[in-house]
């Protein structure tokens, strides 16, 4: 987080706030500017709180902290712009997270834009009746495709670890990567 910036002007030194009768005591005017720089990162981070709070504007430490609050974990290899859009939309995403469309949503994110394919294996069922049977025979099931320019470029493990976070718990996935002129979305 914040820590002692060389130089950094208070925004209120101490020494203003005395009477003047103080003001020609050197040892006191020494002491009062050593707190003022010590203090001057705290007042001027309390006096720009908003700003520290907003994704858009906080610095990249507060950026971090910020994500936290809202339980992301934007990927610290992706450009700054990317990484403020994933903080700044995650309480939305987090709406939508376990349907079709949060997954589309967070993978575009992700990848700059790149458009996913997204087949379910589906089905709901409701009954008064306990032990319905569910739909279907097998395990629920997503199969991901996304076109990107460059396969090779886009971290697989990085793509699993938010389909793992994004579908729900007991349901199986399969991720393809296809090059974007192969077809698919893209």
């Amino acid at each position: 987080m914040r820590t002692a910036v060389p130089g950094l002007p208070s925004p209120h030194p101490l020494i203003d706030l005395l009477p003047a009768v103080y003001l020609e005591h050197d040892f006191l005017a020494r002491f009062l500017a050593a707190l003022d720089e010590v203090l001057a990162p705290v007042l001027l981070t309390l006096d720009n709180l908003p700003a520290h709070l907003d994704p858009r504007t906080a610095p990249e430490d507060f950026l971090d902290w910020v994500a936290g609050w809202v339980a992301v974990e934007p990927d610290r290899e992706s450009p700054p712009e990317r990484r403020r859009a994933t903080v700044r939309g995650a309480v939305d995403r987090h709406r939508a997270r376990g349907t079709l469309h949060g997954l589309a949503r967070a993978l575009r994110l992700e990848t700059g834009g790149s458009e996913p394919e997204i087949t379910e294996s589906g089905g709901t069922v409701w009954s008064a009746t306990p032990g319905t049977p569910l739909p279907g025979t097998r395990r629920p099931w997503v199969t991901v495709r996304l076109a990107v320019p460059d396969p090779g470029r886009v971290s697989r493990a990085r793509l699993e670890e938010l389909i793992t976070a994004e579908i729900p718990a007991h349901v199986g996935f399969t991720l393809e990567l296809l090059p974007a002129d192969a077809g698919g979305a893209g």
